[in-house]
C-alpha cells in the first residue's frame, strides 16, 4: 500500500529538518541559503518553502525540536503545584545540560545557537525569536522562585528581578562556557554544582531588598 501523502510531507519535512541542522552547524546560520539546505536534503527549494516561510521559520522549527521538549520540563517546574520549586528547577536544570553534553541533536542545536549565529541585522527574524526565547525564559525562572518564596525556601524579601538575572546568567553562562571549549569542564558535575550553589546565593542578605548599601560617609 503507498504512503500516504501526508506521511510522506513528514518525511520531508524531517529530512529537511536534518538537513538544515547540518547545514547551519557547518557553515553558519548567516552563510547558509535556503538553495543550500535544499541541496543537502536533496529537495527542492519550493520544497522547504511549502512546509517554511522563509529561512527564520526553518531556524525556529530546528530549534524547536530540542527547545520544545526542554521548556516542557522547565515549565512544569514553575507549576504552583511544584512542592519542592527549588530542588525541581535543579533537577530540571541538571536534564537540560546532561540533554546538551550527551544528545547529539541537542548537542549540534546548542552549538548552532551559541556559536553558529551571525547577526548583523538588528531586527534579524532570528535574532528577535532568539530574544522572545530568553524573555520566556526569564518569566519561568520568575515563577519558579515566586513559588519558592510561598513554599519558604527562599525569602519573602529576595529581589525577584536580581534573582532571575543571576539563575538565568548562570545557566547560560554554563552553556556559552562549555560550548566555546567543552574540554574545559564537566558540564553536568560542575554545572550541578554551580546551579545548586546560585541557589544557595539567593538567601544572600546582598539579594534582598532590605539589603542597604554601606554607607561612603567619613
Amino acid at each position: 500500500m503507498a504512503r500516504s501523502t501526508k506521511e510522506e510531507a513528514l518525511e520531508t519535512r524531517a529530512r529537511i529538518l536534518d538537513a538544515a541542522e547540518q547545514v547551519f552547524h557547518e557553515r553558519g546560520v548567516s552563510h547558509t541559503s535556503l538553495a543550500d539546505v535544499a541541496k543537502a536534503a536533496d529537495v527542492t527549494r519550493g520544497a522547504i518553502y511549502w512546509h517554511f516561510k522563509n529561512k527564520g521559520d526553518l531556524f525556529d522549527a530546528m530549534c524547536d525540536r530540542v527547545r520544545l521538549p526542554m521548556e516542557a520540563v522547565l515549565e512544569e517546574s514553575a507549576g504552583a503545584h511544584v512542592i519542592d520549586p527549588l530542588g525541581q528547577f535543579l533537577r530540571s536544570g541538571v536534564y537540560v545540560l546532561t540533554m546538551a553534553a550527551t544528545d547529539e541533536r541537542c548537542r549540534k542545536v546548542f552549538d548552532i545557537i551559541f556559536n553558529k549565529c551571525e547577526f548583523a541585522d538588528h531586527d534579524d527574524p532570528i535574532l528577535v525569536r532568539q530574544r522572545e526565547c530568553h524573555v520566556d525564559g526569564m518569566l519561568r525562572i520568575e515563577q519558579i522562585i515566586g513559588n519558592a518564596i510561598s513554599r519558604g525556601q527562599l525569602p519573602a524579601t529576595l529581589d525577584v528581578r536580581q534573582a532571575c538575572l543571576m539563575m538565568h546568567a548562570t545557566f547560560s553562562g554554563l552553556l556559552t562556557d562549555w560550548f566555546f571549549s567543552p574540554d574545559s569542564f564537566d558540564l553536568v558535575k560542575d554545572g550541578e554544582r554551580i546551579l545548586s550553589a546560585a541557589q544557595y546565593a539567593l538567601s544572600a542578605p546582598s539579594m534582598q531588598l532590605t539589603e542597604m548599601a554601606p554607607s561612603t560617609a567619613g
